[in-house]
C-alpha cells in the first residue's frame, strides 16, 4: 500500500498527464546581449480581464534563473506552428545551429518569426510551486496567424488533422 500523502510517483504522474493534448510554446526572454528560449507546454491563460497567461518553468532550467532575475520584466510566449518542430527540438535541449534560429525582436524582446502566435507579456507575478516555478504575465501585445499548430499528447508531436 502507498502514502497517499506522498502522492502518485512521479513517472505515472508524466504518463497520466501525457494524455492531454497541449500546443507547443518557446518561452523567449533577454537580459542584455543574452537572449533565450525554453520549450515549454505548461502554459495556459489565466484571465481575459485583465489579459493574463502562466507560464511554469522548472527550477533547474536556464531559463527559470533569466525569468527570476529582478532586471528581466517582460517575456515572449511563440505558440510554435506545424512546421516548426525542429525549434521545439532546439529549445528543448536538441539545439541545431544558432544561426537557423528565426529570431526577431519586439521592442528589445526577442521572438521567433514564423510562429502561429506571439505573446509579450509583464511579468506580473512569481509564484514557488514545488520543483517549478510559475510564472504570471500581462499580456501587453499578441498577434497571430491562422497557420496549424504544432501539438504534443502522449511524448511526441502531432499535427491538426
Amino acid at each position: 500500500m502507498t502514502d497517499a500523502s506522498a502522492g502518485i510517483p512521479p513517472f505515472e504522474f508524466r504518463q497520466t498527464l501525457g494524455r492531454f493534448a497541449s500546443g507547443v510554446t518557446v518561452i523567449t526572454a533577454a537580459a542584455g546581449q543574452e537572449r533565450r528560449g525554453m520549450t515549454a507546454s505548461a502554459f495556459v491563460s489565466v484571465s481575459m480581464e485583465p489579459p493574463l497567461i502562466l507560464v511554469c518553468v522548472d527550477k533547474s532550467a536556464h531559463m527559470h534563473a533569466l525569468l527570476s532575475d529582478p532586471e528581466v520584466s517582460r517575456f515572449g510566449v511563440n505558440v510554435l506552428s506545424s512546421v516548426q518542430r525542429p525549434l521545439s527540438d532546439h529549445f528543448a535541449g536538441r539545439p541545431a545551429p544558432e544561426d537557423q534560429v528565426p529570431w526577431f525582436e519586439h521592442e528589445g524582446l526577442p521572438l521567433l518569426s514564423g510562429a502561429v502566435a506571439q505573446l509579450v507579456c509583464r511579468k506580473e507575478q512569481v509564484i514557488p510551486a514545488g520543483d517549478h516555478t510559475l510564472f504570471l504575465g500581462f499580456v501587453e501585445y499578441s498577434r497571430y496567424t491562422d497557420d496549424d499548430p504544432l501539438l504534443y499528447f502522449r511524448g511526441q508531436y502531432h499535427e491538426l488533422g
